[in-house]
């Protein structure tokens, strides 16, 4: 349910549905509706959110927003997204209250994973 004045929805550019869409399946068992061939949206998963046809991506590199996973166990997560087809971009790294590292889907979007584990 949405609550008013709260983070609601959140959306990321997407060069490739398909492969963006099969990633998140096997990274993470997201679930995706398609509404027409350029937008589809995932919820249930933290935050609701969609991804939408663009050659643009979303990393910090360019000043965007990261969005960032947490994790009970880092090394398998990275493992995960590793064998989904990530890229990784930071590897983990410890910060105060945890460690953390980061990826790129195969559009281009940046995520982390933290785990104070």
């Amino acid at each position: 349910m949405s609550k008013h004045e709260k983070i609601d929805y959140v959306e990321f550019p997407s060069a490739d549905l398909e492969a963006t869409k099969t990633f998140f399946r096997n990274a993470f068992g997201w679930e995706f509706t398609d509404y027409g061939p350029e937008y589809c949206d995932f919820s249930n998963e933290g935050i609701n959110g969609g991804f939408y046809k663009s050659e643009m991506k979303s990393t910090t590199e360019t000043g965007a927003a990261l969005v960032i996973f947490y994790s009970e166990d880092l090394e398998a997560t990275l493992e995960k997204v590793k064998n989904a087809g990530a890229e990784i971009v930071k590897d983990t790294f410890s910060f105060p209250g945890g460690r953390r590292f980061h990826f790129t889907e195969p559009s281009g979007n940046e995520f982390a994973v933290w785990s104070d584990k």
